[in-house]
């Protein structure tokens, strides 16, 4: 054997590098490549817990150890900084999400045959696996599946396809039906006697014009901070408890005593709201229910949040308006914020805690905040998303004095 014939790290996509560049699918480090072309599993390589793996498109690390997953996770942040030439001071841990704790999914509908198929897409492709086992969403949802499939399949027209958006609320499961058409009074009794029978929270429909609520017996909510807040259907939510937990402690650490901060990308409100009342927040926020439910929930519960409908890619705040708070915490989509980070950088903010679910976008920014005098002290990187390459992570930068 020779050293190029071991695995040696995991590629972004879960792919396994050897010693000479080589990627083989479905390897983990300290594997051996035979001479034959197969591949001899080593002391990092797990038996994947679930049925469907590796066709299935919802995981791609199954095969990986407890420690080689969180290697993969701390080996993403540190790559992505290095290809922008971004000192990092410290790494923290890597916080890895427990099996069966993702609230909140989206899968699709397909037909073999007579039988219709509920799951996620394989990698590359458009092919559904029918999930009749799932080792990463919570147990509720999942068990949900089975019902939705014996009240589709008679109702289905097989040329449509449906995507079911699934999320754990305060009331139970929020269930979006996307690409359905409920015309007609038979479909319309059974979809709320299927509500009734499984204790749904409310049922959703979009017909192509936006999701409208069908069946909805109280007002949805999801708590944040101690706080019920209106919760739009399928809204964005951290995917697991305890990630959320993970990352809003990390931002306390950013964050600290100061007491003028500034929450961009607020959503509805998940760091906003962990905040108690002494604190002031400005919180900014392009999605506009959004933004109204954690105006409302703030309101009601006396917090100091100041909400705005503010599109920050468009119009992001000024360096004048960001120089009057103490810190700033960041969290946008996957692109990242780019036109916002350039504020940033022209900005006296003494501290930002930049939350992203994107290593190479937040990369690119940090390179930008870096060059202006921030210095990177810290990350916290976070696999809420159990067995993917998605990853999240918090980012502490610094202005000195």
């Amino acid at each position: 054997m020779t050293v190029s014939e071991e695995i040696i790290r995991v590629a972004a996509r879960g792919d396994g590098v050897t010693a000479d560049g080589r990627y083989v699918a479905h390897a983990a480090p300290g594997d051996i490549l035979d001479p034959m072309g197969g591949l001899i599993h080593g002391p990092h390589h797990a038996t994947p817990p679930c049925q469907h793996f590796p066709l299935c498109g919802g995981c791609q690390l199954q095969h990986l150890d407890e420690e080689s997953l969180r290697t993969f996770i701390a080996d993403r942040v540190s790559h992505a900084l290095a290809t922008q030439q971004v000192d990092i001071g410290e790494i923290m841990p890597v916080h890895l999400s427990p099996p069966s704790t993702r609230r909140r999914v989206a899968v699709r509908s397909a037909w073999a045959g007579k039988q219709l198929q509920l799951g996620f897409s394989t990698e590359k492709s458009h092919r559904i696996i029918d999930l009749r086992q799932c080792d990463v969403m919570a147990p509720q949802l999942f068990a949900l599946l089975k019902p939705l499939r014996e009240l589709l399949a008679p109702r289905l027209n097989r040329a449509r396809q449906v995507q079911i958006k699934l999320a754990i609320v305060d009331q139970g499961i929020d269930v979006l039906i996307e690409n359905w058409i409920a015309n007609d009074l038979d479909t319309h009794e059974a979809l709320s006697e299927f509500a009734k029978a499984n204790g749904l929270a409310r049922v959703s429909l979009d017909e192509g014009y936006g999701p409208v609520p069908f069946w909805e017996p109280e007002p949805v909510t999801v708590t944040l901070g101690g706080v019920a807040v209106a919760y739009p259907p399928y809204g964005f939510l951290q995917a697991t408890p305890d990630g959320e937990t993970t990352l809003i402690a990390a931002v306390h650490h950013v964050v600290g005593a100061k007491n003028i901060i500034a929450d961009l990308f607020a959503g509805l409100g998940t760091f906003a709201l962990s905040f108690d009342a002494r604190r002031k927040i400005y919180a900014g926020e392009a999605d506009r229910e959004a933004i109204a439910g954690l105006k409302a929930a703030a309101g009601r519960a006396g917090r100091s949040v100041f909400a705005e409908h503010r599109d920050l890619f468009r119009r992001p705040l000024s360096n004048e308006e960001l120089n009057k708070f103490e810190a700033v915490i960041l969290d946008p989509p996957r692109a990242g914020a780019k036109e916002q980070v350039a504020q940033l950088a022209a900005s006296k903010v003494p501290d930002i805690a930049y939350v992203s679910c994107n290593p190479a976008s937040f990369a690119r920014d940090a390179k930008t905040l870096v060059s202006a005098g921030y210095g990177l002290q810290r990350i916290w990187p976070v696999g809420q998303f159990r067995w993917s390459t998605h990853i999240e992570l918090v980012g502490h930068f610094s202005r000195s004095a």
